[in-house]
């Protein structure tokens, strides 16, 4: 992850070469470059590397045994709530195809630019055997349209940009050469709205999925499942 500060927007952009995929230390430098954006931002701009996002969670150390999977995937959904809960603005330029947790990382952040294109955006847990854990059942039921909730977290839909614009994944498309651009103008105006009363306002409204989101996580830690 590279962090730049740009006026009072912390950039954080992810480019590890391959997949973008959701890992121990994705996780790491996203937590890393969020702390630094509390101490010195006022908007937060998560930027993928071209043509992708994120891949999802790493699948390889899901091979390492359940205990391994386990440990990855709480660590995953507490990131998401972080960002969900984040007091500053956030911003996701979308670059690309975006899968699994990938998607995820798109219903937490506040404001998602995506890039046109035939792009893959998509939550395909049922499809590959997989349940969605409950805790993220919430940004599926508060972020995606009531009219493709079922199509994309039940049946594994794939949308392509456009699609994923009006399932909910993004807001607004652009052409790849804009994005930043584009992004990085969205989050610098967020970042000029009081502090105080975005930060509040974000968690009232969110206040009752995040205790959900909490109280789902919580069983799981001390040894339950997620479903």
């Amino acid at each position: 992850m590279n962090y730049e500060l740009v006026g009072d927007v912390a950039v954080l952009h992810f480019d590890d070469g391959k997949a973008n995929a959701v890992s121990h230390v994705f996780i790491d430098e996203m937590n890393e470059g969020l702390d630094k954006a509390e101490a010195e931002a006022k908007a937060v701009l998560i930027l993928g590397k071209p043509g992708l996002l994120s891949g999802g969670f790493d699948l390889k150390e899901f091979e390492k045994g359940a205990d391994n999977m386990k440990d990855l995937v709480v660590r995953g959904i507490q990131m998401f709530i972080r960002l969900y809960d984040f007091p500053q603005p956030v911003v996701i330029g979308c670059t690309g195809h975006a899968v699994a947790a990938g998607a995820f990382l798109l219903l937490a952040a506040d404001n998602r630019i995506g890039v046109s294109g035939d792009f893959k955006i998509c939550l395909p847990e049922t499809a590959i055997n997989m349940t969605i854990p409950r805790p993220l059942n919430v940004l599926c039921r508060d972020r995606l349209s009531p009219r493709h909730l079922t199509r994309a977290a039940i049946q594994a839909e794939q949308y392509d940009s456009q699609g994923a614009v009006e399932a909910g994944f993004l807001d607004e498309l652009v052409e790849a050469d804009a994005l930043r651009e584009r992004a990085l103008a969205l989050a610098t105006q967020l970042a000029e709205l009081p502090g105080r009363h975005y930060m509040e306002n974000k968690r009232n409204i969110r206040e009752a999925g995040l205790a959900e989101m909490r109280a789902e996580l919580e069983p799981f830690i001390a040894g339950g499942n997620l479903r």
